[in-house]
């Protein structure tokens, strides 16, 4: 028989008819990844990496959503001098192609049609919650990573499908898998609890951010490579934040705040929180880092997030890229 998200069999003693009936009904959100059939326990859906996820983006035809990017912030008078004599360099002609297909991936929506986006998002869920089995791509059990509703397309504002993407960069790659779930166990501490991905769509927008604003063409520069910068600018942000937010002992009431604060320092100094990722991660990897220690976290206790108020930079600000 067919299980639920949270891996609780069925109640034995329910009809036949009402279980077959539930079953219908979960079908209708419950994608198999590579036929596009309705999921089964029995053989659930492959996971899907970073790569592959990136390479259905760099194929299919994206054009009516690059219409849409504006590259670089428009800078006029004064503005517009400063960062001539001042700002960082310009990213290199042969990296813009790359730089506008990030920025292009930010303008596209979640789509539940589209078998590869229904992977993304199951893999999510399972590296996060040790779950083996596919689930409905709407429903309450999302509210449980730290959405503020059943269907994650709705908090993926100001970042698009970007927000997934960063999301299934850390947890598939096996460098920063142990910090997601480090900050993911922290998002459901009792007190400093927060919902983790509407965290994540926040720092993906900052990640956007500077990059329109070129913070980050010098390390793009000199890597030849955009989106792994990127991808490291976000994962290294997303650290810094839970850093901050565990010393110093944040709430959800602190969350615009320090978001704020965040977007300033990772603009400045992109090159400082890269070169602590990079530190973090190799004492990660020796078995000489915690993110959280032995600090006591709380997960099916924690109040559902749609029951809390959360303030990020993509409710603060209109978004356009």
């Amino acid at each position: 028989q067919r299980q639920e998200c949270s891996g609780f069999p069925r109640n034995p003693f329910v009809s036949t008819e009402v279980v077959r009936a539930q079953e219908e009904w979960e079908a209708v959100d419950t994608i198999q990844p590579e036929t596009g059939s309705q999921a089964n326990s029995e053989q659930p859906g492959q996971l899907i990496s970073f790569s592959e996820a990136l390479q259905h983006f760099q194929t299919v035809d994206l054009s009516s959503f690059k219409k849409r990017i504006q590259p670089t912030i428009r800078r006029t008078g004064l503005a517009a001098l400063r960062h001539y004599l001042f700002g960082p360099p310009k990213l290199h002609q042969g990296l813009r192609e790359e730089r506008d297909l990030v920025l292009t991936i930010a303008q596209c929506g979640l789509d539940s049609q589209d078998p590869v986006h229904g992977r993304v998002l199951q893999t999510i869920y399972k590296k996060l919650t040790g779950s083996k089995f596919d689930c409905a791509l709407h429903g309450d059990h999302w509210e449980d990573l730290g959405f503020q509703g059943a269907n994650p397309a709705t908090d993926l504002r100001g970042a698009g499908f970007l927000a997934l993407l960063h999301l299934l960069y850390l947890v598939m790659d096996s460098k920063t898998l142990l910090m997601a779930q480090e900050i993911f166990r922290l998002s459901r501490h009792h007190i400093q609890q927060f919902p983790f991905c509407l965290m994540s769509v926040n720092i993906t927008h900052i990640a956007i951010q500077a990059l329109r604003e070129e913070c980050l063409s010098r390390e793009c520069n000199r890597q030849q490579k955009v989106i792994p910068v990127v991808n490291s600018f976000y994962a290294a942000t997303f650290l810094h934040l839970a850093h901050v937010w565990r010393t110093q002992r944040k709430t959800i009431s602190d969350s615009s705040f320090v978001l704020k604060d965040l977007e300033v320092l990772a603009k400045k100094s992109p090159r400082r929180l890269l070169k602590t990722l990079e530190l973090y991660l190799a004492r990660v990897s020796k078995g000489q880092a915690s993110l959280l220690g032995a600090q006591k976290c709380c997960g099916p206790e924690s109040p559902p997030f749609k029951d809390l108020t959360f303030t990020g930079r993509s409710d603060l600000q209109p978004h356009s890229s």
